[in-house]
């Protein structure tokens, strides 16, 4: 393709064009997008309205839901669409807005988690200074950073991704993946997507340092704890988090740091589905299991009566 790309669609990657297998992929994506959305809105609607829960861990955990909801709401719904409508067709804006709001999301879910860790170290390991640490203030300036960083990179991201002319317009993937997009470029790398990667791993890298170095000082204070119920209450909450962070960087690293000219098309596929949708699927599954005021607020908005603090 010429220039003229800028002005063109793109193709995505279908699951199969046999019609019967579409409707199948339409009926799955269905019905995990609901099931994501319906966990994340009961864990946002659960700490809203339940005053037991307006702390700032439960303050950052409705956060992580509401970016959840973001994250797969991006790419799941277009791919059903094109599905139901036997079609592999994106616009050129479309591709645009879905590139910058993954990786707005992507990078947003990963600062927070790393804000989580940070909260759990304050907490367990100087509980006497929590309240004066982890303050309302704290919170929102916090947060308000996690957006911000998520902003900045995703417009640099989809700056340098774009600014680039692109020699075919199919994407080897069901969404407008930055990786196989970068395939498509005539010209391969530019200044401005490198200087993004270089970027996204000094951030990434940086976070996973200060996530592990973080939990290794939690545990090893939690284990110093003469309470058989304080450890258990100390790895209820820390436990989850863990087991998030993990998946996340994972599939993350899975899908950006394979070699993308020498993979199938069927593994990328495979990828993709991992890192777009395990993480905010399994997120309020998680959370909800592990922790008991998120189970009894979530009671209170389904309308089932919760029985007792302590069952």
């Amino acid at each position: 393709m010429s220039n003229a790309t800028a002005e063109s669609d793109f193709l995505l990657l279908e699951f199969s064009d046999v019609r019967q297998l579409q409707f199948l992929h339409f009926t799955v994506f269905l019905m995990l997008y609901l099931a994501t959305v319906t966990g994340n809105l009961l864990v946002i609607s659960s700490v809203a309205s339940d005053h037991h829960l307006h702390t700032p861990m439960y303050f950052l955990l409705m956060n992580l839901a509401m970016q959840d909801l973001g994250q797969i709401s991006v790419t799941i719904p277009k791919s059903m669409i094109n599905s139901l409508l036997n079609t592999r067709l994106i616009s050129y804006s479309g591709c645009v807005a879905q590139v910058f709001f993954f990786s707005f999301f992507g990078v947003s879910d990963f600062c927070l988690l790393t804000v989580m860790a940070y909260d759990r170290y304050v907490a367990i390991c100087n509980p006497l200074h929590y309240e004066m640490v982890i303050n309302r203030q704290a919170c929102i300036e916090m947060i308000a950073g996690v957006w911000i960083a998520g902003f900045l990179y995703a417009g640099i991201n989809t700056c340098g991704t774009f600014a680039t002319h692109f020699c075919s317009n199919a994407v080897n993937q069901f969404f407008c993946e930055i990786p196989q997009l970068i395939k498509l470029s005539c010209s391969g790398l530019n200044v401005v997507e490198m200087s993004s990667i270089g970027i996204a791993l000094i951030l990434s890298l940086g976070c996973f340092i200060y996530i592990l170095v973080t939990y290794a000082q939690i545990f090893s204070t939690v284990f110093k704890v003469p309470s058989a119920k304080g450890r258990q209450k100390a790895f209820s909450t820390c436990v989850p988090h863990l087991f998030v962070c993990s998946i996340f960087i994972l599939t993350g690293s899975f899908a950006y740091l394979k070699p993308a000219y020498h993979t199938s098309s069927e593994l990328d596929l495979i990828f993709g589905i991992i890192y777009s949708l395990v993480p905010p699927i399994l997120n309020p599954v998680i959370y909800s299991i592990r922790n008991k005021e998120i189970k009894q607020g979530m009671a209170k908005v389904l309308g089932f009566r919760v029985i007792s603090l302590n069952t």
